[in-house]
């Protein structure tokens, strides 16, 4: 592997978060409880790992603006427009799997 600077590895990690957050935003579709159920995260969970690292680094972030950040609006209104329902089966998978995963 080829060996990276500190700041490529940083520079590189970003650049990958930020085409994650913007696949996320085209994909509006795929709904938390889907994420959570296949891959343990949602956006919900980037969101908290972001203001966790705004806060370690000593900057305060609330709790809605880091979720502005990775939503790419006002909670809320990403909930309004995008989330729907989830089906019993997406439930049942959720509730069965017991991710540790907190609103």
């Amino acid at each position: 592997m080829t060996a990276l600077t500190p700041e490529q590895q940083q520079a590189f990690e970003a650049a990958a978060f930020r085409r994650l957050l913007a696949h996320l935003d085209q994909r509006s579709d795929v709904q938390n409880i889907d994420l959570m159920n296949l891959a343990g995260f949602c956006r919900n969970c980037l969101s908290n790992w972001y203001g966790e690292a705004a806060q370690a680094a000593g900057v305060p972030l609330t709790k809605d603006q880091a979720r502005e950040h990775i939503y790419g609006m006002p909670y809320e209104a990403w909930r309004a427009q995008h989330q729907k329902e989830a089906s019993p089966q997406a439930q049942a998978a959720f509730d069965a799997n017991k991710p540790d995963h907190k609103d």
